[in-house]
């Protein structure tokens, strides 16, 4: 986990991964990008009674790419669980995430079915490649057009059935992804280029380019609490804008691709300018509840128990 500000839900993800019933869950290694110093201390106060509980801290904000790295250099398992701070697992999930492993081979990648708080499919937690095409018609909602021509060409697969069983898919979502250590230290890990956004895709792009299959298990399950971090939105806005930029200009830079990506690169600084307009508009809305509490780890249910 790497948490920025993530706010109290970090304390009921903290608890969901060294829950009982996460069996195969060596260690868990949280990098502190930079937290409050309450919950710092909360955190040394559990590792005291926590010994699969380790704190990398002291290094700033260094990006949410460059944080995984750090904790992926100081892993001692044989997979790597990537999960964001706000992402609470089902019970039971890491064996789950385990077993299905156990049959996928020496080199692989593997997603859950990412939830939202309400129980319902979040957006990315399936997902085609990103491509220049892919990102104008979820942009654009294309689909909506002519569904015909432009639906299979949709960025996300949150609005279709779920597979029956664990099923290969061109991309999942980086708030929960499973591989073994040696493929993500041999992929080079994230692309420390992105500060925050768009890194995941950018490791589902390579990780296929280079042959390894990434698969889907819909029966197992996270639940993700978007948007907790104290973090101003326009901020947030410009680091994803900036991202998408860079994973085009990276992997689509081609003159071929020159036609989709002007009025895509339009699309992205609309979004930017739009949500900048709106978010000065109403400054107080990214002052949610969420980021008021400061106790953590105190009792509370852990979503799903």
């Amino acid at each position: 986990m790497v948490s920025y500000r993530t706010g109290p839900v970090l304390a009921l993800a903290v608890d969901a991964v060294l829950a009982p019933d996460q069996e195969g869950v060596t260690e868990l290694i949280l990098v502190d990008n930079g937290n409050s110093p309450g919950v710092t201390t909360a955190l040394a106060r559990r590792m005291a009674t926590e010994p699969r509980l380790r704190l990398i801290s002291g290094h700033g904000n260094v990006g949410y790419a460059r944080g995984c790295n750090l904790g992926a250099r100081e892993a001692q398992g044989r997979h790597l669980l990537l999960l964001n701070p706000d992402c609470c697992l089902r019970p039971g999930a890491v064996p789950a995430l385990l077993t299905e492993a156990a049959v996928l081979g020496d080199d692989w990648m593997l997603g859950c079915s990412v939830r939202n708080p309400d129980g319902t499919d979040q957006r990315g937690s399936r997902r085609a490649l990103l491509t220049p095409l892919t990102a104008l018609v979820e942009a654009f909602r294309l689909d909506r057009l002519s569904p015909t021509l432009f639906q299979r060409h949709r960025l996300s697969q949150h609005e279709t059935a779920l597979p029956e069983g664990t099923a290969r898919v061109p991309a999942i979502s980086g708030a929960c992804m499973m591989l073994p250590t040696t493929t993500y230290r041999a992929a080079g890990g994230l692309d420390e280029g992105y500060f925050l956004h768009v890194e995941d895709l950018d490791l589902c792009l390579r990780l296929h380019r280079a042959g390894i299959p990434t698969y889907f298990a819909p029966h197992v399950e996270a639940v993700h609490h978007a948007s907790t971090s104290r973090t101003h939105p326009i901020l947030i806005e410009w680091y994803k804008a900036r991202g998408f930029l860079r994973y085009f200009g990276l992997h689509y830079g081609r003159l071929r691709w020159l036609p989709v990506l002007v009025p895509l690169s339009a699309a992205i600084f609309g979004r930017l300018g739009l949500r900048a307009m709106l978010t000065l508009c109403r400054p107080a809305e990214w002052h949610t509840g969420s980021h008021r509490s400061p106790r953590l780890f105190r009792q509370a249910p852990r979503i799903g128990a």
